[in-house]
C-alpha cells in the first residue's frame, strides 16, 4: 500500500485523478470523534480501492465569518496548528488532506457547485463520510439530501456519521475540548483527544533571557487565538533525544519582560544541556501547574520559575516520564 501522504492547496489535484473516499470538516484537534471518523475512512478506502482523504479549511469558516462582521470575539480558539492537525490526520490513515483556503470565493460558491468543483472534479470523490448535519455551500444552503442525490448523478456514495459521545454519554466535540483546555483541565484533554495535547513547531530564537537567569529554553510559535490557557505546565518534549524529554513550559505573553503580547511557549529542559534551535520537537502538556503572572523584577521571576522546575520534578518523580 502507498503510504505517501499528498497535501493539496488547490483542487483539483495536479498529480492524480485516483478515486477518494473522503471526509470534510474543521478536524481541530484530531479528537477522539474525529479518530472515529478517520477509521471508516480508512476501512472503506481498504474495501473499496479507494484513496482515504479528508477536505478541511483554513481559516476556520467561523473565523473567516467573524472577520468579515468585525466580530473578534466570535473567533473560535484555535486547538491545533495547521501542521499538527496535518500530522494527525497522516498518524490515523488519511493520505490526501485537500485545504482549502476558505475565502469569500468558497464562501460564494453554491451547493451543486461544491459538489461537482471540489468532490466530483477536485477528488474523484467515490465514497463520502460527513456528519448528520453537514451543511456547505452558499449560506450552508446544501444539505444531506443534495448530497445523496448528487452522489446518485455522480457515482459516489454517501454516509453519515452519528455524534461520538465519551463514557459518560457526553459529545466528543472540538467545542468540549477547547473548554478543557481554556480552564486547564489536561486530564479532560487528554480523554477527548486520546493522548496528551500536543503543540509541535521548529525552535525559534527567543530573546535569551531565560539562559541568562540560569534557565534556558526552546521557543515555540503557538497557534493563534490558542485554545490552551496561558501558564506554566509540566511538559514532556519529543525530538531531541531517543527518548522524551522532561521539561517545564510558561505558554504565554511574558508579562515580566515585554509588552509586545506574542503569544510564545518556551520551554526548559530538566537537568539538561540541549542544542535545539532550528530543530522540530513536540511538546506534550501533562499537568497545569500555576497561571501566568507579571513579576515585579527579575529576581521574583527566577524564583517562581525555580519552585516550577521543582514542580515539575516532582510530578516526573511521582508519575515517571
Amino acid at each position: 500500500m502507498n503510504t505517501e501522504l499528498r497535501l493539496y492547496r488547490h483542487l483539483p489535484r495536479h498529480d492524480s485523478t485516483a478515486p477518494s473516499a473522503v471526509t470534510i470538516g474543521n478536524f481541530d484537534g484530531v479528537h477522539r470523534g474525529h479518530q472515529a471518523i478517520l477509521a471508516q475512512v480508512r476501512d472503506a478506502a481498504a474495501a473499496l480501492g479507494l484513496v482515504p482523504t479528508v477536505m478541511t479549511f483554513t481559516p476556520h469558516p467561523r473565523a473567516f465569518f467573524a472577520r468579515r462582521g468585525q466580530r473578534p470575539e466570535l473567533i473560535p480558539t484555535q486547538i491545533s496548528s495547521l501542521r499538527d492537525k496535518i500530522a494527525l490526520l497522516a498518524e490515523h490513515g488519511m493520505r490526501q488532506i485537500a485545504v482549502q483556503r476558505f475565502d469569500q470565493n468558497l464562501a460564494d460558491m453554491g451547493a451543486e457547485d461544491f459538489i461537482r468543483h471540489l468532490l466530483v472534479r477536485g477528488l474523484n470523490t467515490r465514497w463520502l463520510l460527513v456528519g448528520e448535519d453537514f451543511r456547505y455551500g452558499h449560506k450552508r444552503s446544501g444539505d444531506i439530501d443534495l448530497l445523496r442525490r448528487m452522489g446518485h448523478a455522480h457515482g459516489f456514495e454517501v454516509r453519515t456519521l452519528a455524534d461520538v459521545a465519551d463514557h459518560q454519554g457526553q459529545r466528543i466535540s472540538s467545542s468540549a475540548l477547547r473548554t478543557a483546555l481554556a480552564v486547564g483541565n489536561l486530564a479532560r484533554s487528554s480523554e477527548l483527544l486520546g493522548a496528551p495535547y500536543r503543540i509541535s513547531g521548529h525552535v525559534i530564537h527567543g530573546r535569551k533571557l531565560g539562559r541568562d537567569l540560569g534557565f534556558p529554553t526552546l521557543n515555540l510559535r503557538v497557534p493563534e487565538p490558542c485554545a490552551a490557557r496561558s501558564g506554566i505546565y509540566v511538559v514532556r518534549v519529543h525530538g531531541l533525544d531517543a527518548q522524551p524529554l522532561p521539561g517545564v513550559a510558561s505558554l504565554g505573553v511574558r508579562p515580566t519582560v515585554t509588552r509586545d503580547g506574542t503569544l510564545l511557549l518556551e520551554t526548559h529542559i530538566l537537568d539538561r544541556q540541549v542544542d535545539a534551535y532550528g530543530k522540530l520537537v513536540c511538546v506534550e502538556f501533562l499537568e497545569f501547574l500555576r497561571d501566568e503572572e507579571s513579576f515585579p523584577d527579575l529576581t521574583t521571576l527566577t524564583a517562581a520559575i525555580r519552585q516550577d522546575a521543582q514542580g515539575a520534578r516532582d510530578y516526573f518523580a511521582s508519575h515517571g516520564l
